[in-house]
């Protein structure tokens, strides 16, 4: 089955990183090697990624056949996607256990959602 573990921040996180020195990003970036290195050993990443602040997007909308590619108005939420990861877990449960290794996890900004397969209503 798989996974997406949905990586979260908000204001009170992101004024902890950037009040962080750079030795103790550099050092607070190895949880994540450790993670990625471990779930590379287990078969059980398929892909992860940091994602870029929110105002460096654009929101897509297509309206009468047009593409409109804008810089915003972004979604009201107190929280913004960081980052994620899709595993290839055996269960929902063995995803948790990886996604608890995220720091932001002790913060309370990780999801897990399995993905669906939509295939069934195709041809």
């Amino acid at each position: 089955m798989k996974f997406l573990v949905l990586i979260y921040r908000n204001a009170a996180s992101q004024a902890v990183w950037e009040s962080l020195a750079d030795d103790e990003k550099r050092e607070g970036l190895k949880a994540y090697e450790a993670l990625d290195r471990d779930l590379e050993e287990a078969g059980e990443v398929v892909t992860s990624a940091s994602l870029a602040p929110p105002e460096t997007g654009k929101r897509v909308l297509v309206s009468e056949g047009q593409v409109v590619a804008g810089d915003g108005p972004f979604a009201e939420v107190k929280e913004q996607l960081a980052g994620f990861y899709v595993l290839d877990c055996a269960s929902l449960e063995r995803a948790v256990e990886w996604a608890a290794r995220i720091p932001e996890a002790g913060l309370g900004l990780v999801e897990v959602r399995p993905t669906q397969d939509l295939s069934v209503f195709l041809p």
